[in-house]
């Protein structure tokens, strides 16, 4: 195969929302190419995309594809995204690593919430895009409706291109406005006839070739000044104008496309091409010293690893981009992040499952390798005396949790392994072995996305789990002042165990003047402070520890015994066994025995003090909340407030984006267990949602008694165990 100069390389990630109909474009590219001698199907599993188990057994992508096709003598390497929000970390890597995107829409549907998902992915990254309407065989297609939307979400810079003659199952031919020609298609696609327009066709094609023609002009002087002079521009120009309006994001051409039926895909790709941005053409990169990389093959050699992939019969295929530098089979380069050495020892080009030898990879390029010995996803390899890593892929927060155990207690250890190398495919799954809650959390984007992960064990890895709801991460808290006294006292022949402590509980809040006095029943405490220790809580929140023992009731040995034994009951909190924050803890008195008494019998006594104490001053548990924000169609947006306000949640505010609504809400991150599954319920999958930690917050009074006594319930049963 050709080893392809930077200048000859386009980077492109193949995205849109689900059902949009990437795999089956994927396969018609690949077939327009003569990387395959047929188009695979969904239906049959057998297209190049898609061709992990787990994505036969569900019927939809769950990992980025990465292929390549080789035209005009230019190598595009396309990136095929899953469509679903549930897999939205593929789509997230495959922006970050291609200069240029194809955005999707549905000819049935026109833009979705999906659509509009990804496309502010792009807006964040700076990404060119590209709209391309595809199913315009189908019969609801109606596309000057869809056009009419997409300029109404995302403005004047949708531009035409092509246009169908008519939709529907007489779908043919289309007109295209910038080459000012037709082209048609017998039924089965592919090389199509290209004709002069329809002469009942021709103002309207006039008419968008006008406005296709300003808008090229606008992104260049020069272009601007020919076409006040002559109100026209040459195909070559036109080409430069609108490859300049790409890189700027001034533009957003539009094609026509019908994937399934192979129409229109071989002028796609004429276009891409012809049209869009080289990587040379496009803003220099970063590493993570903010300096700029040049992507040429003159500079230190520099591959970053975007991508990993579990493989039968192969193991670990590590994909990466060739940040700069040219990489050869043979190159010995150092891993920046694990200080590790790794050979190249084979150098592939991707198409899907298959992979083709090369020798060499140029900057800009993208391939892949196996058989490295510590090479993990987002790591950077450099060649010596180069020390230079990238850290650009940054992916959304969580949005749906469950715990998770093996069904066999000792396929404990093998489950947390199996987790920990899917993590390199996806890294959205995220682990939690959390001591607080003790449990296993794995974090995802949805239902979905953990069900696949569940698939995947059980079928490919062989480990039955179990599923279930994680418990919340409450916290326990207090709203007055309470005072108590334990003594500890146990003999039992020899050295006895003996320790009395006296102390004062009281919420706290930071920058509070400290206590001079307290007074309960009338009788008044003074305060004499003989050690004052503030403490940042790992949970959050904070204990403030007074030593006001006077006389020496206490030895000042005994102390750190003391607040061990406190600390230790706020970190299984006296109401649910959840940690407890924000408390001044005053031990002002106590009595110890010149032989019995000990480091343990205080800890023992202070625990006890401390929880009865906190029982008695107004305990109160709180809830994590969190900021919520739904992009819902308006059609839908009374169902979604209903919903919500059936959790509890508190309507924050309402706003238009993009032809969508933004509904913004606090909610209790109780309510938030199975919300992505509602609300997909509600609208149908159409909607989505991010969230954010926000605070902590009171539970409700009836909340808080059946959280109380559950947990009282559950003490009894395993004391009764």
């Amino acid at each position: 195969m050709k080893v392809y100069k930077t200048e000859e390389i386009k980077n492109i990630a193949l995205i849109g929302s689900s059902g949009s109909g990437k795999t089956t474009l994927a396969e018609s590219m690949l077939y327009e190419a003569g990387l395959i001698k047929r188009r695979g199907t969904i239906e049959a599993r057998s297209t190049v995309s898609d061709y992990f188990p787990v994505e036969h057994e569900y019927g939809y992508s769950v990992f980025p594809t990465v292929f390549h096709v080789e035209w005009n003598n230019k190598k595009l390497n396309i990136i095929d995204c899953p469509g679903a929000d549930d897999f939205i970390g593929g789509t997230i890597t495959a922006l970050n690593v291609t200069d240029q995107a194809l955005l999707l829409i549905n000819g049935q549907y026109g833009p979705e919430v999906g659509t509009q998902n990804v496309f502010r992915y792009t807006e964040k990254l700076k990404k060119p895009v590209i709209f391309l309407i595809n199913q315009l065989d189908s019969d609801k297609c109606d596309f000057d409706s869809i056009i009419n939307s997409m300029k109404d979400v995302y403005g004047s810079k949708c531009v035409q291109i092509q246009y169908p003659l008519q939709t529907g199952s007489q779908f043919n031919a289309v007109i295209d406005v910038l080459l000012m020609k037709m082209f048609k298609w017998q039924p089965e696609g592919g090389v199509p006839t290209i004709e002069d327009i329809p002469a009942e066709e021709m103002d309207k094609a006039l008419e968008l070739h006008k406005i296709l023609v300003e808008a090229a002009a606008e992104n260049d002087e020069t272009l601007m000044e020919k076409f006040f002079e002559t109100e026209t521009l040459t195909e070559d120009e036109l080409r430069h104008g609108i490859r300049k309006g790409l890189i700027n994001r001034a533009m957003f051409p539009i094609f026509c496309v019908s994937a399934e039926k192979d129409m229109c895909v071989r002028r796609l790709m004429e276009f891409l091409g012809n049209v869009v941005p080289f990587v040379s053409d496009m803003p220099k990169i970063h590493n993570t010293r903010g300096e700029e990389v040049y992507q040429d093959v003159d500079h230190p050699k520099s591959i970053y690893f975007f991508k990993t992939g579990m493989e039968p019969h192969i193991g670990e295929v590590s994909y990466f981009k060739v940040m700069s530098g040219s990489i050869k089979v043979g190159d010995d380069l150092t891993n920046s992040d694990r200080g590790s050495k790794e050979r190249i020892g084979q150098l592939y080009v991707c198409a899907g499952a298959n992979r083709i030898p090369v020798d060499q990879l140029n900057a800009g390029d993208i391939g892949c390798t196996v058989k490295l010995k510590d090479v993990k996803t987002g790591n950077t390899l450099n060649e010596k005396d180069l020390d230079q890593r990238f850290d650009f892929i940054k992916y959304p927060n969580s949005k749906y949790s469950r715990s998770i155990k093996a069904a066999k207690s000792q396929d404990t250890e093998k489950l947390m392994a199996a987790i920990t190398k899917m993590r390199q495919e996806d890294p959205t799954w995220v682990v939690d072995q959390s001591k607080e809650l003790r449990q296993i959390i794995i974090h995802g984007q949805g239902e979905f996305h953990l069900r696949t992960l569940k698939w995947r064990l059980e079928n490919n890895e062989k480990i039955e789990v179990i599923y279930g709801e994680p418990r919340i991460p409450y916290r326990e808290t207090i709203t007055k002042t309470a005072f108590a006294e334990y003594r500890h006292k146990k003999q039992s022949g020899g050295a006895g165990q003996f320790g009395e402590v006296h102390l004062i509980i009281e919420p706290y809040a930071e920058g509070m003047p400290d206590p001079t006095s307290y007074k309960f029943n009338g009788q008044e405490f003074k305060v004499n402070i003989k050690g004052r220790e503030e403490i940042s809580l790992e949970w959050g929140g904070k204990l403030l520890f007074i030593n006001s023992v006077v006389g020496g009731a206490i030895d000042s040995r005994f102390m750190p015994a003391i607040l061990k034994g406190i600390m230790d009951c706020m970190e299984h909190g006296p109401l649910t066994g959840s940690y407890a924050r924000d408390v001044r803890v005053v031990v002002y008195d106590g009595k110890m025995h010149p032989v019995d008494s000990n480091e343990l019998s205080f800890m023992l006594a202070a625990r006890h003090a401390f929880s009865d104490a906190f029982k008695n001053a107004g305990p109160k548990i709180l809830e994590p909340i969190y900021n919520l924000e739904v992009y819902v169609p308006s059609e839908f947006m009374g169902d979604v407030m209903s919903d919500l306000q059936g959790r509890r949640a508190m309507i924050m505010g309402m706003d238009s984006e993009a032809g969508y609504q933004k509904l913004q809400a606090r909610i209790p991150l109780k309510e938030l267990s199975d919300y992505s599954i509602a609300l997909s319920s509600i609208t149908g999958g159409r909607a989505s949602f991010t969230t954010k930690f926000s605070s902590y917050e009171l539970v409700p009074n009836d909340i808080q008694s059946k959280l109380i006594e559950k947990h009282s319930k559950e003490q009894e049963d395993t004391d009764n165990v």
